[in-house]
């Protein structure tokens, strides 16, 4: 069951929720701290973001995992809490998206590693993917309804991530944004066409942008999203 489509059947627009990182801060995250401890110990803080945007009207929120990889959450010596991390952030949303009479779904955030792969990195494919679905576990353990692979630059690292994510589970749907910030190109010279035309046999439910450098760029790399129609 594909609850995002079955979401945009009853709503022709769906609104996501905004930033998590400075809501952290401003509710006392200090920098260099791990936004993705507090799951566990400030959860009624990260419950309070989640809250805040439902009440805004989001029809989906992002879990507080964008960094939940073991590579991001190894600066914090949290390597060894992936799982634990991640389904606590699943859980947290899902507190918010429980609470009102009409349907909001959780989307597992899962941003980028912050290494690159080789040959311009010492990641490997193999090790990018399995980190990605360790993180995708703990998601679906939580209760996420959708994973969210969000802010990429790389392609490779997409395809990682989603095949990471579909061996969490069979069923979930998954989607992908990329960052668009250097003349309509992600840092990695991707284009929104070259995105849709790559990721088109990968079984997404939804392709798109997010972040970036201005919406200018964003506008234009959905634009070319919609024009290649790849079969």
């Amino acid at each position: 069951m594909n609850k995002l489509l079955e979401l945009l059947q009853s709503e022709s627009v769906l609104l996501l929720d905004g930033a998590m990182g400075t809501e952290l801060f401003a509710r006392g995250l200090v920098s260099g701290g791990s936004p993705e401890e507090w799951n566990v110990t400030h959860p009624e803080r990260v419950q309070d973001v989640h809250k805040a945007y439902v009440e805004a009207g989001s029809n989906i929120i992002l879990t507080n995992s964008f960094g939940g990889t073991h590579f991001r959450l190894k600066l914090h010596n949290f390597q060894d809490r992936v799982v634990e991390l991640n389904r606590a952030a699943a859980q947290n949303a899902r507190v918010a998206a429980d609470a009102p009479d009409h349907p909001v779904l959780v989307a597992g955030s899962m941003g980028p590693t912050g290494e690159l792969l080789i040959p311009m990195g010492s990641m490997t494919y193999d090790e990018c993917r399995d980190a990605f679905a360790e993180q995708a576990r703990g998601l679906v353990e939580g209760g996420a309804d959708i994973l969210w692979v969000e802010t990429m630059s790389d392609l490779n690292e997409v395809k990682a991530a989603v095949e990471g994510a579909r061996s969490a589970s069979a069923e979930i749907p998954i989607c992908a944004t990329m960052s668009y910030d250097t003349r309509g190109r992600t840092m990695m010279g991707v284009t929104g066409a070259q995105m849709v035309q790559a990721l088109a046999g990968l079984g997404l439910t939804a392709v798109g942008a997010n972040c970036g450098n201005n919406l200018i760029d964003t506008e234009a790399a959905l634009a070319e999203m919609h024009a290649p129609r790849p079969s």
